[in-house]
């Protein structure tokens, strides 16, 4: 029988593995501790955490000192109670079905790049929203997935509670694991409406994040031509 502190060691030893990997358990990738919960529930529990939210907001309004009951609020708690489980969407999805099997042999080993993909997403600090333009290559290990797929990974790690930075890092892991390729390359520039809105006000900023991995790492030459490729 194992010690308490076997045990525990053994616990945490599972947690990381299943957090390390886009193809966990139930192909949540990387879920929040309520996504499986989210993603099984019935009809009458999804219109119970709908209005969760929607009393929620009802409270936020009291608190900035509007009047939820006036005409032009009446609705607003349920509009914004559908607009943000749909804004979420992105913990509902298993990257199996998103992939659904779109991926084929193919005697291919030259770069291939899905860029300007429009994505749109809530900074987790301040659930503002932050939208801008991936741009995803990689270069195939004599297997390819279907291009429109490239976006579909694109938008269920968006459609969630993110930062820039572990976007283009989770949409790489996830094809390097899925494709076994060569080598990826993520390259995210994205608007933050909680510096344009609030804080520094900085309208017309822009940031830029990147994940290499594979030979865009290791090979300087690879690494640029997808950036030239990318930005032309």
């Amino acid at each position: 029988m194992p010690s308490p502190s076997e045990s525990s060691s053994s616990s945490v030893s599972s947690v990381v593995s299943r957090q390390s990997t886009p193809l966990d358990i139930d192909g949540l990738s990387w879920p929040s501790v309520g996504a499986k919960a989210r993603r099984s529930e019935s009809l009458v529990e999804r219109e119970e955490r709908q209005q969760k939210i929607a009393d929620a907001v009802k409270t936020i309004l009291t608190c900035i000192g509007e009047d939820p009951e006036r005409e032009g609020l009446l609705k607003t708690p349920d509009r914004y109670a559908k607009a943000l489980l749909f804004f979420t969407k992105g913990y509902e999805e298993n990257i199996r079905e998103v992939i659904n099997d779109a991926i084929f042999e193919e005697d291919h080993d030259e770069m291939v790049i899905v860029k300007d993909v429009d994505v749109f997403s809530l900074c987790e600090h301040h659930m503002v929203p932050f939208y801008g333009k991936i741009s995803i290559g990689y270069i195939p290990n004599r297997r390819v997935v279907g291009l429109s797929k490239l976006a579909r990974i694109a938008e269920m790690f968006t459609r969630r509670l993110q930062v820039q930075e572990r976007i283009t890092k989770q949409i790489a892991s996830a094809l390097m694991e899925i494709l076994q390729p060569q080598g990826v390359a993520v390259v995210m520039e994205a608007s933050h409406m909680c510096m344009c809105m609030r804080g520094v006000q900085k309208p017309g900023s822009a940031t830029v994040t990147s994940c290499m991995m594979g030979v865009f790492r290791s090979n300087p030459k690879t690494r640029e031509e997808f950036l030239t490729l990318s930005r032309s």
